[in-house]
């Protein structure tokens, strides 16, 4: 079975995140991991899901996940950094996109 890894980076406030996460998802699944990518997601909740309830999909879905992928620009977004320190905590495999 492939190894998880979860997409995290930027969404609230930029224009270009599903193809920044497409474009990850697509490296990584060629690098052998099966990809969850939250941006996917997004796209498919109703307009008026909150933040939180967001944010709580998006810890159901790296509650499913060994490892957490943190793109470019990560640090600058309260999202991603929630989920950085769950995946501290939690003990998980941490990748960086290269700069």
């Amino acid at each position: 079975m492939k190894e998880k890894i979860y997409l995290s980076g930027p969404i609230t406030g930029t224009d270009d995140y599903t193809e920044r996460f497409q474009k990850a998802e697509k490296e990584l699944t060629r690098s052998g991991f099966s990809v969850v990518n939250p941006a996917s997601v997004n796209s498919m909740l109703p307009e008026d899901t909150t933040y939180e309830q967001y944010m709580d999909m998006a810890f159901t879905m790296l509650k499913m996940c060994g490892h957490i992928y943190m793109l470019k620009g990560w640090e600058k977004s309260c999202g991603a950094n929630r989920e950085y320190g769950y995946a501290v905590a939690n003990d998980m495999t941490i990748w960086y996109q290269e700069a």
